[in-house]
């Protein structure tokens, strides 16, 4: 039996526009860009698809990614009860601020980390994972700052980017949705 959920993100995905940002095949989606419209449907599929698979017990605190991660962890807050915060691309120089390098298939910049603590066991929950450039720093800062990754999940895995993550280090990394691209479409992998 196919859980509809499942079925949800997957429609959405291959019925996805995608445009090239130079070389680089970049699928413009509700959950990744907030555009096209983003139905409560598509969200609650995402997000009741990860919350059933996390061991809330387990995780002090959620860090969602800015940008298109925050929607997902706020749905997420509000359902496990646990509490928020967002990896920003804006300093605020706070104490114990951490800053994180980070390297996209289409642009650079810098993540900064607040309120991570260590021993902090840490929800990690992004968008999309293509390259690695922003989840890999961003896992080894938590490290750094002796926190726990507690759990990692991911809505669309694409191309080779986890596979990246996965061979730096021994986080629990997570996908609800593998794809690649082919050319200006989005192929669907098992």
């Amino acid at each position: 039996m196919t859980d509809d959920r499942f079925e949800i993100l997957r429609r959405s995905i291959i019925e996805a526009p995608v445009i090239m940002k130079g070389e680089y095949p970049y699928f413009i989606h509700p959950l990744s860009d907030g555009v096209p419209i983003q139905s409560a449907e598509l969200l609650a599929a995402a997000r009741d698809l990860i919350n059933e698979n996390v061991n809330w017990d387990e995780i002090d605190v959620i860090l969602g990614l800015e940008a298109m991660g925050i929607p997902l962890a706020a749905a997420l807050c509000l359902l496990s009860g646990k509490p928020l915060v967002i990896g920003r691309k804006r300093q605020y120089g706070l104490p114990g601020e951490t800053a994180v390098d980070q390297s996209t298939g289409y642009s650079k910049g810098a993540i900064y980390l607040n309120d991570i603590k260590e021993g902090d066991r840490v929800f990690v929950v992004d968008d999309v994972v293509s390259t690695g450039g922003t989840l890999l720093p961003v896992l080894k800062a938590i490290d750094s700052i002796g926190a726990i990754v507690g759990d990692c999940w991911i809505v669309f895995e694409k191309g080779e980017g986890m596979n990246y993550v996965r061979s730096h280090g021994d986080w629990p990394l997570n996908s609800l949705v593998r794809i690649e691209m082919d050319g200006n479409k989005v192929v669907l992998l098992e």
